[in-house]
């Protein structure tokens, strides 16, 4: 007899059974489970240079920080540290001189939410703009898994935008908010990765992100923007400066996470959202000051300690990450020429011509076509047979297509490293090659 259950997956929100909720979860846990293969999946960053005595001093900085920069008494400063805080964050004014230093953007500290990740940052947007079946969202395809998982969350559909070389095809944009408006849906904004996108690598130019900015205009449509690894150029110059540093009347939302540039383990984002917003009785607050009102009843508030870390590193380098992440990004721009050299000697055009790959400026990721459908099964195959982990492309669409694309990560290995696994998948490619030949590969395993 089977044993009785309390409940079933019916039973509860649709989006616990989602693909793209399992998605996330497989992604970050698929590497437990092959603990001897090359992981060239996970987008984590580099962890040579974490260093847990640095968790002490910056900690210390912040503290020194609340007391003789901000006047705070001992026991005001220890009450900041330790007790519950405030919901926007207590390091809003720091991640504030950090955008104007780095990003050349102006920003109203108060429209600063300070979130635990990106993850929450994203979801609190998503969650404030859904205020009606009608409502979609756009999203540049492919799409970061996690941004399709919180929409699922809120009920929010999300409808892809082409992508391409340019980073977004703004007239399959203009195009997608068309059709969704004479289906009688409310395409509320368009999510974007101007710089070294997930899983892409595409980067938007500076002209592009100005026409993009004036279609948003014309559409009436805000624009999310993400920027996790605009950072990490793999070239020398100057970064093109991002679309909420163009942005002249309040049309960009931006996302931003300290994961990359600090600590992944402190978990802490933020969410510029300066946009305002009437109320019925006439008055005008900011958007960010209702998506606290949500992150109260989610998460209460970002930890204080947490946020000191980030606090004490930011004051520790006057508030620039870009010139904190020297080191890293050399690492990651060594990696990544490792990376495309090794694929070029690996996959000549005169033996593998259905092999080709993306060479992004930067970032952390490498999109390869191959002439065979990549699904999970054969992930688990190459992990289990020829221990090398990498991501399926068809986790970041959203139509359950089989993708003939895969994902390499450079962020989290040595050169080393990155030599093994490619010598591991080049096996397993030409063995797929040599079996689509004969006859016998091809489909999803």
């Amino acid at each position: 007899m089977d044993k009785p259950v309390d409940l079933t997956v019916a039973d509860l929100h649709a989006s616990v059974d989602d693909p793209a909720l399992n998605s996330m979860n497989f992604l970050n846990e698929v590497a437990q489970h092959y603990p001897d293969a090359v992981s060239l999946a996970a987008g984590r960053p580099y962890e040579e240079y974490f260093d847990v005595a640095a968790l002490h001093r910056w900690l210390d900085r912040f503290h020194r920080h609340l007391v003789q920069e901000q006047g705070l008494g001992p026991e005001q400063a220890r009450r900041t540290l330790l007790q519950y805080g405030r919901t926007k964050g207590i390091v809003h004014h720091l991640v504030a001189r950090n955008l104007a230093v780095d990003e050349g953007i102006t920003a109203d500290p108060e429209a600063v939410v300070v979130t635990v990740g990106c993850q929450e940052a994203m979801f609190l947007v998503l969650r404030a703009l859904r205020t009606d079946p009608r409502d979609v969202l756009l999203a540049v395809a492919p799409t970061y898994v996690g941004l399709t998982g919180a929409a699922r969350l809120v009920d929010l559909p999300v409808r892809p935008v082409a992508g391409g070389p340019a980073g977004v095809d703004l007239a399959d944009l203009a195009e997608q908010v068309r059709r969704a408006r004479a289906e009688g849906l409310r395409p509320r904004a368009c999510y974007v990765m101007p710089d070294f996108a997930n899983p892409s690598g595409v980067s938007m130019d500076t002209a592009h992100r100005r026409r993009l900015l004036e279609s948003a205009a014309e559409a009436e449509l805000l624009l999310i923007e993400d920027n996790p690894y605009g950072l990490f150029p793999a070239r020398d110059g100057e970064r093109p400066p991002t679309l909420k540093a163009l942005d002249t009347d309040r049309r960009v939302v931006y996302l931003g996470s300290f994961a990359k540039s600090v600590l992944p383990g402190a978990r802490v984002g933020y969410v510029l959202a300066d946009q305002r917003v009437a109320a019925p009785d006439g008055s005008v607050g900011l958007l960010a000051d209702h998506l606290a009102k949500i992150k109260s009843m989610v998460t209460v508030n970002t930890s204080p300690i947490a946020q000191a870390v980030i606090g004490g590193r930011l004051l520790e380098h006057d508030c620039s990450l870009a010139g904190a992440n020297t080191r890293e990004r050399a690492a990651y721009a060594r990696n990544l020429r490792h990376l495309l050299d090794g694929l070029a000697r690996r996959f000549p055009p005169e033996r593998f011509p259905g092999v080709s790959w993306t060479a992004p400026a930067g970032g952390f990721f490498v999109v390869v076509t191959v002439p065979f459908g990549v699904d999970d099964a054969l992930l688990h195959r190459s992990a289990r047979e020829y221990g090398v982990l990498w991501t399926p492309m068809a986790h970041f669409y959203d139509d359950g297509a089989v993708v003939n694309a895969l994902r390499l990560s450079i962020s989290a290995v040595s050169p080393a490293q990155i030599d093994l696994g490619l010598d591991r998948l080049a096996k397993l490619v030409a063995d797929e090659v040599a079996a689509l030949v004969g006859g016998g590969a091809g489909q999803p395993r």
